[in-house]
């Protein structure tokens, strides 16, 4: 079945407050609304059956609201694949890791650039102590900022990977937004799963080629980024620029189900 693993929705009371955040932080001019009415007409246009959406506390205060939106979308629409929340100074982590567990939330996401944390900070990995290999762990990865002064980075995702080698993870963006170079020296070719949102319009030739040679194909998960940018349209740019015949653009698509086919299983 075919999954875009990574994709936002927002409630309506603060979707045009966080479009207009996000629009203003990447200088991009995003493609959707934030609803999740749109993200599923989208998606139900270019083909995907299924789509994972992510939410990211920015603070402690906004764990149990975004987790709440999160189990609202998991329990009203089947074709929601809902991740989780958690930030490393909510109090009660453990008891709010057990009911995202409880309730059947299979995923973590988490955004350190907006979070206010670095990957490598020990309170983060306190996070990652309790949620164990019970979750799969999305990660955005990269910004402007190199990666010694980047709070999330290549780097500092291979060190949580060596140390965790649990749990499933995924690096968004080819394994890093503006930081390919790292990507392909820390990432590339490991067991990280990596997806393909808000990378492809920024990335050169050389490096996508650099990655794709490097890394696994049935670890490149297919993601759009909605609403910065439209399902369909992300489906034929990755079409084109990774050169997929259909075949082979339908095995990408279908990877991600494959992923949690074989969490579950574990």
């Amino acid at each position: 079945m075919s999954m875009d693993i990574h994709a936002h929705a927002f409630h309506p009371k603060i979707a045009a407050k966080t479009i207009s955040q996000l629009q203003g932080h990447y200088d991009i001019q995003a493609r959707g609304n934030g609803l999740i009415e749109d993200l599923l007409a989208r998606e139900r246009a270019a083909g995907i059956a299924r789509v994972a959406v992510h939410t990211a506390a920015t603070a402690p205060s906004q764990v149990i609201p975004a987790n709440n939106w999160a189990l609202d979308l998991a329990r009203n629409h089947s074709e929601i694949e809902a991740f989780g929340t958690m930030h490393p100074d909510f109090p009660d982590m453990e008891v709010e890791l057990d009911r995202l567990r409880q309730a059947g939330i299979r995923g973590l996401k988490f955004h350190a650039d907006f979070q206010g944390f670095f990957l490598d900070d020990p309170r983060f990995y306190r996070v990652l102590e309790a949620a164990g290999s019970d979750f799969v762990l999305m990660f955005h990865v990269g910004d402007r900022l190199p990666p010694e002064k980047n709070p999330s980075c290549p780097l500092k995702l291979s060190r949580i990977r060596r140390e965790f080698p649990g749990p499933t993870i995924i690096a968004a963006h080819f394994g890093g937004y503006l930081h390919w170079d790292w990507a392909i020296e820390h990432l590339a070719g490991s067991d990280v799963y990596m997806d393909t949102s808000s990378a492809l319009p920024f990335m050169s030739p050389e490096q996508l080629q650099a990655i794709l040679s490097r890394h696994p194909f049935e670890r490149l998960l297919f993601g759009s980024d909605y609403p910065l940018a439209d399902p369909g349209e992300e489906m034929e740019l990755v079409r084109r620029r990774l050169r997929l015949s259909d075949s082979r653009l339908t095995d990408l698509l279908e990877n991600a189900e494959r992923l949690f086919a074989d969490v579950s299983a574990q």
